[in-house]
Formats: C-alpha cells, sequence, structure tokens
C-alpha cells in the first residue's frame, strides 16, 4: 500500500490570511528564492486558498514586496527587545548587536539569513520593486543604528560623522557573511566573518571584544 501524502497545514481562519501569507512568504522564498517559488507554494505553506492569496495581493512579487516591510519590522522588534539594548555605554550596545547577530547563525541556513539580501541578490535588475523594498529595509535599519555608532565614535575621540558609513559597513560585512555561509552550506564562515567584525569594531571603539551570547531568539533578520 503506497505511503500517505504528506499533510497540507490546516487552513487557517480568513482573517489571519494576509499575516499567514507574509510569514509563509519569509520561509519559502528564503529557502527556494523567488523565482523557484509559485503561488501554490506560498498558499500551501500559509495554509490558504489562492483566492486569498490574490485578495490579498495582485501578485508573488507584491506579496514579496509586502514581506521585506513585515521582515523589517520582526528585526526591529527582535533587536529592540535584546538585552544589549540595556548597556548604558554605547560601545556596548554596538558589540552587543553584532555579537548577537553572530548568536543567531545557528540552525537551517534560511532561517537566520537575510530576506532583504536574499531576495536583492537574486532580483535586483529583474524586479526594481522588490530591490527598493530591500534596500529600504537594509539601509533603513543601518539608519536606526546609526545613533549608537555616533555616541560611541565620539566616546572614542572619533568623528561621529563617520557613523552612517561605519552602520552600513556592518550590514555589508553581515551580508557578505549570509553569502559565504550559503556558499559553504555551513555557518562557520559566518560566524567567523562576524567575529572579526567584533574585534574590529572593539578596536574602532576602544574596547574589549564581547563574548558571543547564546541565542535568546530564533529566525532571521535584516
Amino acid at each position: 500500500m503506497p505511503d500517505d501524502p504528506a499533510p497540507r497545514p490546516a487552513r487557517i481562519r480568513r482573517g489571519d490570511a494576509r499575516p499567514a501569507l507574509l510569514d509563509a512568504a519569509l520561509s519559502v522564498f528564503r529557502a527556494q528564492g523567488y523565482a523557484g517559488t509559485t503561488v501554490d507554494d506560498l498558499c500551501r505553506a500559509a495554509g490558504v486558498t489562492k483566492g486569498a492569496f490574490f485578495h490579498h495581493f495582485a501578485s508573488k512579487e507584491a506579496l514579496a514586496v509586502a514581506a521585506a516591510g513585515h521582515f523589517g519590522r520582526m528585526a526591529d522588534g527582535l533587536f529592540a527587545a535584546a538585552p544589549f539594548r540595556a548597556h548604558p555605554r554605547a560601545a556596548d550596545r554596538v558589540l552587543g548587536y553584532v555579537a548577537l547577530r553572530c548568536a543567531l547563525m545557528q540552525g537551517p541556513i534560511e532561517s537566520w539569513t537575510c530576506y532583504a539580501g536574499t531576495l536583492t541578490q537574486e532580483v535586483w535588475a529583474s524586479h526594481p520593486a522588490i530591490r527598493e523594498a530591500a534596500a529600504a529595509e537594509i539601509l533603513g535599519h543601518a539608519e536606526r543604528l546609526e545613533p549608537d555608532f555616533a555616541e560611541a565614535l565620539a566616546d572614542a575621540g572619533a568623528d561621529p560623522a563617520e557613523a552612517a558609513s561605519l552602520s552600513r559597513h556592518v550590514q555589508a560585512v553581515l551580508q557578505g557573511a549570509f553569502v559565504l555561509a550559503k556558499a559553504a552550506g555551513d555557518a562557520a564562515p559566518a560566524r567567523e566573518s562576524a567575529a572579526h567584525l567584533l574585534a574590529y569594531l572593539a578596536g574602532r571603539l576602544g574596547t574589549s571584544v564581547p563574548q558571543i551570547p547564546p541565542a535568546p531568539f530564533q529566525g532571521g533578520t535584516s
């Protein structure tokens, strides 16, 4: 007798379809890529009908764009609630942020790499609406970290005007680390890059390198 087919996710209530689709987009696009994902895949993962999908989103691209904002809000909430935010010294907040990014690099690679960065790598030329939404999240995240960078630089006797470019540099290293992990099929190169980034920042800010904390959260960040 043949094996039973894998069970499908239970259908969710109608009012929950939009958030379910946004969550499904984060997981499925990161695991399969934009081109490798169909509307049927997204509906199956979310437990909704195609009718529900097209009630909320005009296309797969429209969902991908909306999911970038959803991902950014989740990331902002995660880091706002993280213990490093309580440090009184700006340098400790900056280093605590990067240490947490390193701590999150565990489990399936698609679960902790960046949704916005993943889609940017794939569709930056073919889908400008997705590229722009992803850029808003990556660069917006960097901008929200700038006050801590500016204060930490000033405390170290450095030019706080470098805060914006330094914050973007941190995101560039992290995004590159995600690519290395995907290429290697292993988190180790990403964690290695994040550790070097910590050492670099500690030297720039005149402080010691913190220990990597245990990851209190699950899921990817921007």
